[in-house]
């Protein structure tokens, strides 16, 4: 079992899309033909990468009711995530939900991973990978387009002593992303700096929001240049996070300044890499952002 990246793209999308993602990033597709249909185990983890399947390596659905009919609506799902994807982001890959949770360790204590879809999940995280924080993304809206429950997970984490941490931002919007950036990043770096264990970074799929706080706070935090920390994560996880929305949240640490320049008329590149001083200075600031 493997993880398939396509190569092809697609057009914008047109402005009567109303499904409410945005920028989820570029997603890593998980072929159903790399499921090997002789595992007979719930879960086997490849290359860094956490597929669960079901007991006869069929993949199950894991939303709605039983039968024809919530199958057919599981499949539209995705199908109109998918979708918007290839369209709104011009994205080639896709996000299969019916693989159920799927995750990598990027460095020490720092999970990615897709969303959690039941309590199981997180007995999983707790007992094979010593998952001791949740970072969760997500709007509401997210979370009820996929049919999750929501209340049984976060339940789930209590009684197992993890703490579930959320930190919305909108899907396919690096808008909202830049300026959810800080705040996501101080709750991951408080939780890594507690030491308990490992740091389980999610949105919906994976891939796009969550990956990119992973590399903000690798940027920020752990003394590598944009470039460095995103090719950290993606030579492990594919995935295209949103480069810019990152860069102008650390513009917009490093120059809180009423007066400063707008952030569209900088060179392409800029704030790909900062100063020392103003790593510190990004580093008081988000620290100061905990509890917020």
């Amino acid at each position: 079992m493997s993880a398939i990246v396509s190569s092809s793209s697609s057009s914008c999308l047109s402005s009567s899309f109303t499904y409410p993602f945005e920028n989820e990033g570029l997603m890593a597709k998980i072929d159903r033909s790399t499921c090997n249909p002789r595992i007979t185990k719930n879960s086997s983890k490849v290359n860094g990468i956490f597929c669960k399947l079901s007991d006869n390596g069929i993949e199950e659905n894991p939303i709605g009711k039983n039968g024809a009919n919530a199958n057919f609506s599981a499949k539209s799902r995705m199908e109109e995530y998918n979708i918007a994807m290839k369209r709104m982001m011009r994205n080639p890959y896709e996000y299969h939900h019916e693989l159920g949770m799927n995750y990598t360790l990027i460095i020490d204590n720092l999970i990615v991973g897709s969303q959690p879809q039941k309590p199981e999940d997180i007995g999983h995280l707790k007992q094979e990978e010593n998952v001791a924080y949740i970072l969760n993304l997500q709007q509401d809206k997210d979370v009820k387009y996929w049919g999750i429950d929501l209340q049984s997970i976060t339940r789930r984490s209590r009684e197992l002593g993890i703490l579930h941490m959320r930190r919305p931002a909108k899907d396919f919007d690096p808008d909202s992303l830049r300026i959810q950036l800080p705040k996501a990043v101080s709750s991951l770096e408080w939780a890594i700096s507690e030491g308990k264990g490992k740091v389980y970074v999610h949105c919906t799929a994976g891939l796009g929001r969550a990956p990119a706080v992973a590399i903000a706070y690798m940027f920020w935090f752990c003394g590598m240049n944009l470039n460095t920390a995103y090719e950290t994560l993606t030579s492990k996880r594919p995935c295209g996070p949103n480069k810019r929305a990152i860069r102008g949240a650390t513009y917009d640490l490093a120059k809180n300044d009423p007066w400063k320049e707008a952030f569209d008329s900088l060179p392409e590149h800029a704030f790909e890499d900062i100063a020392d001083w103003e790593r510190n200075l990004i580093q008081d600031r988000v620290r100061s952002l905990r509890g917020t």
